[in-house]
Parts: C-alpha cells; structure tokens; sequence
C-alpha cells in the first residue's frame, strides 16, 4: 500500500532539493531520517518534514498495531518547480537586472514492506 506526503511553495530551488532527495530514495524510512539529520543542507529539513509527515499518515490510516515504522521505505521522491517570483535588483545607470526565486514542489510516496510474520500467514 502507498501512503503520501507534500509540501508545495517551498521556497527552495528544485536543484537543490533534487540533490538531497537522491540520497534516501529506497531507504528505509527510520534509515532515511537519520542519513538527513546528519546531512549539512539546508534541503535535508524540509525533506526529513515530509518523510515524518508521510509516515505518520500511513500509521494512522492502517493504524499503529498494523504497521510499524520499521515496515516502511521511500518509494519515491518527486520535485517539480512550482511557480518563479520574479524580482527586480537595481543596477548601474538605470538599469534594472532580473532575479528568479524559485519555488517547488515536494511529493514523498512510502510503501509497506510486508514483515517476515505477514509472509508466514500467507
């Protein structure tokens, strides 16, 4: 079963996002927090947010006896550009030069590894 999480208008660049998102794709989810919360960018907070939030939406959809954090992995970790705030900074006669603030998108997909009990049953 997929369960997802998103965060949209981040006010980040997807490049950057991107990056850090490559790094946990496939982890587990416990496995993936902890390689965030030592990793020195600023994208690993807001990713390590939607992870947690991803998790905590499958436990309470199935429930907590159901399924346990340890069960859980990232399937996927999708950025798309959302929309560019475009800024004006002052320039030497007269001019005006253009600044783009990126925004993005953020989409994290987990999915249920079924445990060794479950494989038993069936």
């Amino acid at each position: 079963m997929e369960y997802q999480a998103q965060l949209r208008f981040l006010r980040m660049s997807p490049r950057k996002l991107r990056r850090v998102g490559e790094l946990v794709v496939g982890n587990g989810v416990d496995e993936a927090l902890d390689a965030l919360l030592v990793t020195p960018k600023a994208a690993a907070r807001a990713i390590a947010r939607v992870v947690k939030s991803a998790a905590s939406n499958a436990i309470a959809r199935e429930g907590s006896a159901k399924i346990k954090s340890e069960d859980l992995f990232i399937r996927s970790i999708t950025v798309d550009s959302g929309p560019t705030l475009k800024r004006i900074r002052p320039a030497s006669m007269g001019r005006a030069f253009r600044i783009r603030r990126r925004t993005s998108h953020l989409k994290v997909v987990i999915e249920a590894r079924r445990s060794e009990t479950d494989r038993r049953k069936t």
